[in-house]
């Protein structure tokens, strides 16, 4: 008879697994630079959020720090979540989005340097579980400015200004994470996809309905930030 540690383990080991997945579709993410396919990059991309999305609630679910107590999952993710979320989103953006002359090493050396302060900040996390400062999701932000197409120097200064915002307490919305509001959240966070698959495949063409609900469920995301920011301001301001 299998032993239910034994089964404990196998559940453990699976989630562990799964969250590997993300260094391989960073791999075939990085292939598709390598053939000038931007497209599927930002698919494979997609398909590692999704996968960071999931593992966490996986891994909780089946107790593996408690169960695997040698295995640390969270370095796991961390060096994961470097690749997707900043290293090849850097090299995406080095190649196919438009920056002013002479920025385009120093704007690539921005997203990876402020990164590395967001990877290794101990309170990255606020009890509520918002990201404090921008979370380097540059693996967003290269698919925003890939669909919106903006002007180079407004892409520049968006770098910049995201870039500092990292080394702020600005709260920014962890859809899986965060209890209030969770299944609006996650609702919103399925449209957004959604919406941002089809604009992926279709690009450069737009259709106006799926961008005009892109942007209203981008909007929504901002806003939540932007209340919750507002929110500790105002609590702090109150107790000075």
């Amino acid at each position: 008879m299998i032993s239910t540690l034994y089964i404990a383990r196998l559940k453990a080991w699976g989630a562990h697994g799964f969250t590997a997945t993300g260094v391989v579709t960073a791999f075939l993410a990085t292939l598709s630079l390598l053939d000038n396919q931007p497209t599927h990059c930002l698919l494979w991309l997609g398909v590692a959020l999704i996968v960071d999305g999931l593992d966490g609630a996986l891994a909780r679910k089946v107790n593996v720090q408690s169960v695997l107590p040698s295995f640390d999952g969270s370095i796991l993710d961390l060096v994961i979540d470097y690749l997707t979320y900043v290293f090849i989103p850097a090299l995406f953006i080095y190649r196919y989005i438009p920056l002013p002359d002479y920025t385009l090493l120093l704007s690539v050396s921005l997203i990876l340097v402020s990164s590395l302060f967001c990877f290794c900040n101990v309170n990255m996390k606020s009890k509520d579980n918002y990201f404090q400062g921008f979370p380097a999701a540059w693996n967003v932000v290269a698919l925003c400015l890939y669909i919106i197409a903006p002007s180079p120097w407004i892409t520049f200064m968006t770098i910049i200004g995201l870039a500092l915002l990292t080394v702020t307490r600005m709260k920014f919305l962890h859809p899986f994470r965060v209890r209030r509001f969770m299944p609006i959240n996650i609702a919103v966070t399925a449209i957004w996809l959604l919406c941002s698959l089809s604009l992926v495949l279709n690009h450069p063409v737009i259709n106006p309905m799926v961008m005009g609900l892109w942007l209203l469920m981008s909007a929504y995301f901002l806003g939540i930030c932007f209340w919750r920011t507002a929110l500790e301001w105002f609590d702090e301001s109150r107790l000075k």
